[in-house]
């Protein structure tokens, strides 16, 4: 029977194209599923091969586990009672006795069968998926072979691969048959079908369509550092080069935009602005808002975001329709873009002056004067007047060492006053500290919207919590179902 196994082995391994070991575990598998018939009561059971003689052993195990009142006596067995056996046993080793294994030729079983051909079959599929991979390829070629609930399920030389609906462009209506290009947008091994997720929305598809239509791309002389899509309607990609001798939008178009219309054509008919790609963030958010004009640009680091300026006849094309042309530039940047005309600007300029203005006068309790000179200089928080360098301060014409000092003082007192009321807050907001999920951090901005127990909390909306918090979305629901939970235990 060992040289049986052996052969069977060898048979199987060559017929399917896996490895021998493969074969053997699923061997070992169907063995000890043959042994496990002998007991009526659930077993767990461990069969092992000699890979080079074919005999095999059979053994029936027990699990070290601690809990008396869960533990199942057929598959484990107690701490106390496993120690008795062997001093060095831990929680969650083994203890094993010796079983008289059934003979091979006996197995005979229909299931023992399929464990075999289902684990060369898993391996098999495996192999193709692994082969598949190694190429490298990042777009999928292939045809329609069916349809499943919305999903086309393509088939590409051995491989088949999933389209979701919801990866497909807006309006395209795929057949059985129709041959469709696609991006391998990931790679899904606990799926019980194709594996392989393929997309034609994914941004990352258009720049592998301008990596297969540009030499230049696939050189390494042009880059292609971002793009943004909606779908089947307008792109926008960001272009680079370090070669100056290359024009990379005129490289992406092609001679009478060949290029740039065999992507359109893939793409349902998507307009695609190729942008140039710039370090300096202004000039990039510019850039990218084309074909409209920008006046002025007022970059906010802290908030990752940009004001930009349009005359009133160019607003409408910087926002595009629905927004479009602003979000796809949004996308674009990684910048959060706010478009407003010169009359928005000025008055949130002046509200924002006027806010300022008040905030110094009160503060540090300078009359208007002086608080517009600290504007004029460019301070915007009571922060900077604290600890800006000394030196810098000096510079202003205007104050002279002993109003520098004043100020600075007065601003560092301003703000030491700040904490200790934002540390009393949170002393107030104790109860909140025992719901799971708000951090300190969340209740100092609590405590700051007078937020300050496990009630208040609980009455707030999503979204007023995540106004405060800056919080996601789905922790914010979670939290304040969290903080309603006393209310049902009443």
């Amino acid at each position: 029977m060992s040289r049986e196994i052996l052969l069977l082995a060898d048979a199987l391994a060559r017929e399917k194209n896996v490895a021998r070991e493969v074969v053997f575990i699923a061997l070992e598998q169907a063995l000890a599923s043959a042994t496990k018939k002998r007991f009526d009561e659930e077993a767990d059971v461990r069969v092992t091969i000699d890979r080079e003689t074919g005999d095999y052993e059979a053994f029936r195990r027990w699990q070290v586990v601690s809990d008396e009142e869960f533990y199942e006596p057929g598959v484990q067995i107690l701490v106390d009672h496993a120690v008795k056996r062997d001093a060095n046993l831990n929680l969650g080793d083994f203890v094993e006795e010796p079983l008289e294994a059934v003979e091979f030729g006996r197995i005979g079983a229909q299931a023992a069968k399929q464990v075999i051909l289902q684990r060369i079959r898993d391996a098999e599929r495996e192999q193709i998926l692994n082969d598949f991979l190694a190429r490298g390829d990042n777009i999928v070629l292939g045809q329609v072979k069916r349809m499943e609930r919305g999903d086309a399920i393509v088939e590409s030389g051995r491989v088949e691969a999933r389209l979701p609906r919801d990866q497909m462009i807006p309006k395209e209506n795929l057949r059985v048959g129709d041959r469709v290009r696609a991006f391998l947008w990931k790679v899904d091994r606990n799926a019980r079908g194709p594996q392989i997720i393929l997309s034609r929305t994914s941004p990352d598809f258009i720049k592998a369509l301008f990596g297969l239509e540009v030499p230049e791309v696939e050189q390494g002389t042009l880059e292609i550092k971002s793009a943004a899509r909606d779908p089947g309607v307008r792109a926008k990609i960001a272009v680079y080069t370090h070669d100056r001798r290359i024009d990379p939008i005129g490289t992406c178009v092609g001679v009478r935009g060949s290029r740039v219309q065999a992507v359109t054509s893939e793409l349902g008919g998507e307009r695609v602005d190729i942008v140039l790609w710039s370090e300096d963030p202004a000039q990039f958010v510019i850039g990218a808002l084309a074909p409209a004009s920008v006046q002025s640009i007022v970059v906010d680091e802290d908030q990752h975001s940009m004001e930009v300026v349009v005359d009133e006849n160019e607003l409408a094309i910087a926002i595009g329709r629905s927004g479009q042309n602003v979000r796809l530039a949004s996308e674009l940047t990684g910048w959060q873009i706010n478009i407003m005309t010169p009359e928005e600007s000025q008055k949130k300029s002046s509200e924002e002056r006027g806010e300022l203005l008040a905030l110094f006068m009160e503060r540090l309790d300078v009359d208007e004067e002086v608080a517009e000179i600290l504007i004029a200089e460019g301070f915007k928080t009571l922060e900077e007047v604290a600890y800006v360098p000394l030196n810098e301060m000096l510079e202003i014409q205007e104050f002279d060492e002993d109003t520098v000092n004043e100020l600075r003082n007065r601003a560092r007192n301003a703000l030491l006053t700040e904490a200790i009321a934002r540390e009393e807050s949170v002393e107030t907001a104790q109860d909140l500290h025992g719901i799971d999920g708000v951090t300190a951090e969340m209740i100092a901005a609590l405590a700051a919207n007078n937020i300050n127990t496990r009630d208040d909390l609980a009455e707030l909306a999503v979204d007023e919590l995540v106004e405060m918090t800056q919080i996601s979305e789905e922790l914010a629901r979670d939290v304040i179902m969290k903080a309603r939970a006393h209310w049902f235990e009443q």
